[in-house]
């Protein structure tokens, strides 16, 4: 498929949707004049469940498979320990396994090759002496004001933050080295990272490299897509009956096309994976209610319904139903897979364990302090007797006849 593509046709599909790109003359020299596939990196943290904001940066993963590039996947086990201890230390393995099912999955759905993919597991070279080295000849030069301002974006911010959250972008830059890379490709919010990058490596006589961006897709709620909180994602693995409950539930105001979560999954996924599939422009269908006996809305680019959109030809009723029913379709061989797959069915079980239902304590009743013997701290017994400190007090026995003798009650015949 690349070998057919010119030097330009690539670089325009490698150009494709991402909102900046960092040191563009790196690309275009490795693909206009070397004449090489571009080696590129896309890393991620092991931490929570991937979920459908996943397939953004697996469009542009699949764009530059698609165009002859070397794609090297980082699962980025230790990245994802440092970060304010997302992933526990037990889980990590589990964790990275996880990812990796479920990337290559994503891939596959997407209908590109995957023989350029190396997927690399970040403790394999991060434990090292030459990288621990290379690591603390970095902190060297990088001040602490800098290294925890490139994070700020990425690395989640507490009161009381630890160290690890400052190695976190040291040990992001390193991998450019470690990975032999010629470019880093990541969301907007990576890129104080990458400045930090450009910046440091070569004060540590490492060469500089290319940054590309994709643009963070709003979540459902509006905000950021995030693992860490449930209503602002789809899992990967949702049944068609909660993606249609979330999506009906999601924030989708009406003519409002600026940080419209909906409205940016259909331009940076479901235009970009129709195109992908059938290897042509991508195409998305909007159906009419069937009492309205009119043809559906065919649109074959995002400016055009964004324009319908806001002029309230296309409304919210009318978009949601087609997303969920799109996304349903794109889920549907990623669930298969899971399903056939007893190995990746156990991997999830071990890598993000069901949450154990905690039993109510049933608290003893408070009778009251009538019961006889409350105020003196005993307890009836169902066979009469009683316990407690002051139990002889008012024990009377388990018969008849032992409580008529404690009670000293005596029979008296009638006068």
């Amino acid at each position: 498929m690349a070998d057919s593509m010119s030097a330009q046709d690539k670089l325009t599909l490698i150009k494709a949707n991402l909102q900046e790109v960092l040191k563009e003359d790196i690309v275009e020299d490795v693909i206009l004049r070397q004449n090489r596939p571009l080696k590129i990196y896309w890393g991620t943290a092991t931490t929570g469940r991937p979920h459908c904001g996943y397939f953004v940066p697996m469009v542009k993963l699949a764009h530059f498979l698609k165009a002859g590039c070397t794609v090297k996947l980082l699962l980025a086990d230790i990245h994802g320990f440092l970060d304010n201890l997302k992933a526990p230390i037990e889980l990590v393995k589990f964790r990275a396994e996880y990812y990796r099912f479920v990337i290559v999955s994503l891939l596959k759905s997407l209908n590109v090759p995957i023989d350029r993919l190396v997927i690399v597991l970040g403790s394999s070279y991060q434990l090292s002496a030459e990288y621990t080295m290379d690591l603390y000849r970095l902190s060297s030069v990088v001040s602490e004001h800098d290294s925890k301002k490139a994070g700020s974006e990425v690395v989640k911010q507490v009161a009381n933050p630890t160290l690890s959250g400052l190695i976190y972008p040291l040990m992001q830059t390193l991998d450019e080295q470690y990975l032999d890379v010629d470019v880093q490709f990541g969301g907007v919010d990576q890129r104080k990272i990458f400045a930090l990058a450009s910046d440091a490596l070569p004060k540590i006589n490492y060469k500089e490299r290319a940054h590309m961006m994709n643009p963070m897709v709003p979540g459902l709620s509006g905000g950021k897509m995030s693992s860490s909180d449930p209503d602002s994602k789809i899992d990967l693995l949702d049944a068609p009956h909660v993606v249609e409950k979330k999506l009906r539930k999601a924030h989708c105001a009406p003519k409002e096309v600026e940080g419209n979560g909906i409205l940016s999954f259909v331009e940076y996924v479901l235009f970009a994976v129709d195109g992908l599939k059938n290897d042509r422009k991508g195409s998305f269908v909007i159906e009419r209610r069937a009492a309205e006996d009119v043809e559906p809305l065919i649109y074959d680019d995002i400016a055009t319904l964004k324009a319908d959109y806001e002029a309230d030809r296309v409304t919210p009723q009318l978009l949601k139903p087609a997303i969920t029913k799109a996304l349903i379709e794109l889920l549907e061989p990623i669930q298969a897979e899971y399903q056939a797959s007893p190995e990746w069915q156990d991997i999830a079980n071990k890598a993000y364990p069901p949450e154990e239902v905690k039993k109510k304590e049933k608290k003893p009743k408070n009778l009251g302090t009538r019961f006889p013997g409350a105020k003196r701290g005993v307890a009836a017994k169902p066979d009469g007797h009683v316990e407690g400190k002051s139990k002889d007090q008012v024990n009377l026995g388990t018969d008849a006849e032992g409580a008529m003798k404690n009670l000293d009650i005596q029979s008296k015949a009638p006068s």
